[in-house]
């Protein structure tokens, strides 16, 4: 045990060093400052996609469709590590009795498993089965997020043929996606993979599935998840808020790319009123929904958030300025991305 609470450690670490390493170049393109002008293009010549490319190159660039390609890898792996939260806290982390799953501890002494042995006295813990079923609740509406962001990127936008994004920016994308859910659930990350290795090693395709999540008590997976507090449900609230408005958005913008007149016209509508990047505004209040459902106590989603706050603040602020140099008639009560303010 004491083993697994230092990979947690370090798997922790490691995510919370990836999310300052990705912050910092930010932040420091982001001050006004001449001497500093030369960070601000390389950044931005990385994040630059679409519109807001300015270099016809197209050298290590992608076509910016390969967006897809981000939304494909975060379903799949987010399915994978919901589901395997999911049986993880179902079996070792009951909310409903004090008990465990008899089944799964009965397999585990006649087979001589050692996973009991490891999860039992800190699955015994109310406060330990709360933190386990925390980490379910937000990789479920993580899936939520990136299963829609997969279908608008193929069926609601119509990415121009020409429209190119950064390799680096598309390496980026690909990073994010695969550590973002991994920071949602880095508390209990290590004790599920070793208990879902475990099974998978004791597995009897005769009469076990993989996951028992396919097969049977449906309520009993989902009961748990109902008995979760307050700030789980405030953040939820949060979070569809933010997941609603970006959904209202994006179909604005692919209507606008559908027209194909060749032109690109000021987009009008939702929070565009407010703000020239209302779909970064939202991603926004996505993630902070999903830092409210994780009780705020987990320092590697409070990075997770400051690294999305300040990647969209720095692309809304690139979109700003070709607004702004585009369209003479380009409303100026409208700010980049937080109403009034920026």
């Amino acid at each position: 045990m004491e083993g697994d609470g230092r990979m947690e450690v370090g798997l922790a670490w490691l995510l919370r060093a990836a999310w300052i390493a990705g912050t910092l170049p930010i932040l420091v393109a982001s001050i006004p400052s001449s001497r500093l002008s030369p960070v601000h293009g390389v950044l931005s010549g990385f994040a630059s996609r679409g519109k807001t490319r300015q270099s016809s190159s197209q050298k290590l660039t992608v076509p910016q469709s390969f967006f897809s390609h981000f939304y494909l890898v975060a379903v799949v792996w987010t399915t994978i590590l919901l589901l395997a939260t999911w049986d993880y806290a179902y079996k070792m982390a009951p909310l409903d009795s004090v008990s465990l799953d008899y089944s799964t501890i009965a397999s585990h002494l006649t087979g001589g498993s050692h996973i009991l042995s490891l999860h039992k006295s800190r699955s015994t813990s109310a406060q330990h089965r709360y933190r386990v079923w925390r980490p379910v609740f937000l990789l479920l509406l993580m899936e939520l997020h990136v299963m829609r962001r997969l279908y608008e990127t193929l069926y609601v936008f119509n990415y121009s043929s020409s429209a190119r994004m950064h390799i680096f920016g598309y390496l980026t994308g690909l990073f994010f996606y695969i550590a973002a859910p991994l920071s949602l659930c880095t508390c209990c990350a290590v004790e599920v993979f070793n208990f879902t290795a475990d099974q998978v090693a004791e597995i009897n395709v005769e009469d076990r599935d993989l996951l028992s999540i396919t097969g049977s008590d449906w309520w009993g997976y989902v009961k748990p998840i109902t008995k979760l507090g307050w700030f789980e449900w405030i953040g939820a609230a949060i979070f569809i808020w933010g997941w609603v408005h970006q959904c209202r958005c994006h179909a604005i913008l692919g209507s606008i790319r559908k027209e194909r007149t060749g032109e690109y016209r000021i987009p009008h509508g939702d929070w565009f009123e407010l703000v020239s990047s209302p779909h970064y505004l939202a991603e926004m209040v996505i993630y902070a929904g999903l830092l409210v459902a994780s009780g705020g106590a987990d320092f590697t989603i409070w990075l997770l958030f400051v690294f999305v706050v300040a990647n969209l603040g720095f692309a809304a602020a690139e979109t700003q300025r070709w607004y702004l140099h585009k369209f003479e008639d380009y409303p100026r009560k409208r700010r980049a991305c937080l109403p009034y303010i920026y």
